[in-house]
């Protein structure tokens, strides 16, 4: 690790040397986020988990940066042109794009047409127009005619490509260029001929144009994926005349017909070779900056539906609905395994709506079902209204399921695992079911990409993507902390220092041998060695264990401090967690070492007062409005209740029960100025939307939250 990478960091993120270095020698010594997060405070400053993995992220791009310049001084060295006052300049540069800059004059690369006026022999030629001293620049080129340089105009265009060529490779040019495009650069889309009724959803692209450094995220992955799917032409420019102005004034120096020549070289120079590198690397890096948003977005969204609150262990009825194929009902118990599964058909064809009622009845009573959870899809609406029909002997609770990813799961190799004699119906029905129940502990079994909160997800970096929701899973996982003895592998798998492997080890322990007692006894698992075991402990939960502080988030390299406070208050540490006027006796300085500083004492206190507690919010019952089923029975100035479904850059979509969402634009979130939808909704949120739009045909429909009390 070099100091320079620290130091720089340190600037680009605003924290101190200590902070990056000990964050840095933590994530090298194997530590993951999560766990340096809540277990090292004293050593990163208290750093959250966004930045520390800001800072895993830095330091892998000047990694990579450095492996990019030994690659260079290499390269330029089996040249032969490696002097010292260069090596000094290729050691000096911490940006990967000046970095190529110098490297462009050395880079292997085909034949190019200042390369063939260089053989035949027009260098010289190119020098002294170069110097701009000379004003018969014909008489010039008359010097350097020979079999390949038939005419004064070839000797001419020889020398300017040459000279086009220096004017690229220019560093001051080069950065002349890049600062416009920074400042002025305007993106600018128009239709491909001939594709206008193909092209019709980028309608809005047509002939567009907006400023580079203000485009929104969104809009630029539209435009592009409307250019890859080759209805669109794309450019992206600064002015061109500026462009040359600037660049004209560092190079033209004089009035002579040489300072011309060299002109018309500048020109050729932007145009032919400097225009489209810069174009290029703009293209790339606001490519990059759209999928960072893009995927924060995702991440965001992905987070909100990870942490939506758990109803809980109890017996539940979850039913996948549908007309034709039926609605499929299976009973789930407390530990969410089926018990039962079969079909009604309250719905038309069939429309056997008592036979369903007296299922659904007997099935209530059978298997003392508690909550009844009902898919969000195809005649959701309708079964919700047929359930609410019904009146049962006890309180039994409704709630509507986003089924979005669920027929993902039920076709998957996890699913055919869990349910190998069950097809996917009764698989999906399931999948509703745990959701309410617990909806990270079933979310993690399915690809982030498969559960639709996303923002044009699928023309973003796949690989960067797939990191990000990877670290945003585990990230939740370990948040809520994992319950040994009932967890799934999958879930398991996402915690700290675990994996897929010593996950299953897991599973397979807990098979052979039983619950688990203790936190210690995970040091029995095959592959789960000390570091593991120190990665993993403090976010695994073991509920009945023997010492209470298994089943909370004290780490057990911390139990001898409480066991000192229990000692020091006389008591039993379960007297500690249940008396908070013992606690409250504690002085947590007294009990701070070199090891343990006063974050994690603080950090002890308050897990002692809520041992093990969820951090999740408490479940609400959510109703749309009665009798409004369709997009064809909206009427504008219609107020509703609504679930937020999804929330992008752009505003929020909303369902209110017509099995089409509608957009709440940014400008229509609150009252106020909105730079960010998530500071005004979060997923799954109960709203209330009037109704601005309704374009039944195309299934579009615009809501407003302005002016709408929400309760």
């Amino acid at each position: 690790m070099i100091a320079k990478h620290i130091e720089l960091i340190s600037k680009e993120l605003n924290l101190t040397r200590n902070q990056v270095s000990n964050t840095a020698d933590l994530l090298n010594q194997g530590g993951t986020v999560p766990f340096i997060s809540r277990y090292r405070k004293e050593a990163t400053g208290s750093l959250d988990e966004v930045q520390i993995e800001a800072i895993s992220i830095q330091l892998k791009k000047y990694e990579e940066l450095e492996k990019r310049r030994e690659s260079i001084l290499s390269s330029i060295e089996e040249q032969g042109k490696l002097t010292p006052e260069l090596k000094e300049k290729i050691l000096s540069v911490w940006a990967i794009n000046e970095l190529e800059d110098i490297y462009l004059p050395y880079k292997q690369k085909r034949k190019t047409k200042a390369d063939a006026a260089r053989e035949k022999g027009l260098e010289p030629l190119a020098k002294i127009l170069m110097q701009q001293h000379e004003n018969d620049v014909e008489r010039r080129a008359k010097q350097f005619l020979n079999k390949d340089v038939e005419s004064i105009e070839d000797a001419l265009q020889g020398a300017r490509f040459i000279i086009a060529e220096w004017v690229n490779e220019n560093l001051s040019a080069r950065n002349s260029v890049r600062r416009m495009f920074e400042r002025d650069a305007v993106v600018k889309s128009k239709l491909v001929k001939g594709k206008e009724e193909e092209a019709e959803k980028f309608q809005d692209y047509f002939a567009y144009e907006e400023r580079l450094n203000k485009i929104p995220s969104h809009r630029m992955l539209a435009i592009r994926r409307g250019e890859a799917e080759g209805f669109l032409k794309i450019v992206i420019a600064p002015s061109e005349e500026n462009a040359l102005e600037n660049l004209n004034r560092i190079f033209v120096k004089g009035v002579h017909e040489s300072s011309k020549e060299v002109e018309t070289a500048v020109k050729d120079a932007y145009k032919r070779l400097l225009h489209p590198s810069i174009e290029t690397e703009f293209r790339n890096s606001s490519k990059e900056k759209a999928d960072e948003d893009s995927i924060r977005v995702f991440v965001e969204n992905l987070r909100q539906l990870l942490l939506a609150p758990p109803l809980g262990q109890k017996r539940i009825m979850a039913i996948d609905p549908g007309f034709r194929s039926g609605c499929k009902v299976v009973c789930l118990d407390e530990q969410s395994n089926l018990l039962h599964n079969e079909n009604i058909f309250p719905h038309p064809p069939q429309n056997e709506t008592s036979k369903a009622f007296a299922k659904i009845s007997n099935l209530v009573e059978t298997y003392d079902i508690q909550a009844i959870a009902i898919g969000n899809g195809t005649a959701g609406r309708e079964t919700e209204h047929f359930i609410q029909k019904m009146k049962f002997n006890k309180k039994v609770q409704v709630f509507i399921v986003n089924e979005a990813g669920a027929s993902v799961y039920s076709a998957s190799a996890v699913a055919r695992e869990e349910f190998p004699q069950f097809d996917v119906t009764v698989r999906g029905a399931v999948s509703i079911g745990r959701r309410l129940m617990d909806p990270l502990a079933e979310l993690v079994k399915i690809d982030p990409k498969s559960i639709g909160v996303g923002q044009y997800q699928h023309d973003v970096g796949q690989e960067k993507l797939k990191q990000s929701l990877d670290r945003v899973v585990e990230s939740c996982v370990n948040g809520v902390g994992v319950q040994l003895n009932t967890a799934s592998k999958h879930l398991l798998s996402y915690v700290s220092g675990i994996g897929p492997a010593i996950a299953q080890n897991i599973i397979n322990y807990r098979k052979e041998n039983g619950p688990f007692s203790s936190r210690d006894e995970l040091k029995k698992i095959p592959r789960l060695g000390d570091k593991a075991f120190e990665q993993c402990a403090g976010f695994i939960r073991v509920r009945g264990a023997k010492n209470p502080l298994d089943n909370s988030a004290v780490h057990p390299e911390s139990y001898h401090i409480v066991k000192k406070m229990a000692k020091d208050m006389k008591c039993e540490i379960v007297d500690l967690i249940n008396n908070p006027e013992i606690r409250a006796q504690i002085k947590p300085e007294t009990y701070v070492t070199e090891k343990a500083g006063l974050p994690t004492i603080q950090d002890i206190l308050k897990e002692l007062a809520k041992p093990g507690l969820d951090p999740r919010t408490i479940i609400k019952i959510f109703e749309f409005a009665k009798g409004i089923y369709k997009v064809e029975q909206l009427e504008i100035g219609m107020e509703l209740p609504g679930l937020v479904t999804n929330i992008t850059n752009f505003g929020a979509f909303v369902d209110v029960g017509v099995k089409q969402d509608g957009l709440v634009h940014i400008s229509q979130l609150a009252d106020a100025y909105v730079s960010n939808p998530n500071d005004v909704v979060k997923l799954n949120q109960h709203v209330r939307v009037k109704v601005l739009e309704v374009d039944a045909q195309r299934k579009r429909i615009a809501f407003s939250m302005k002016g709408v009390e929400q309760g």
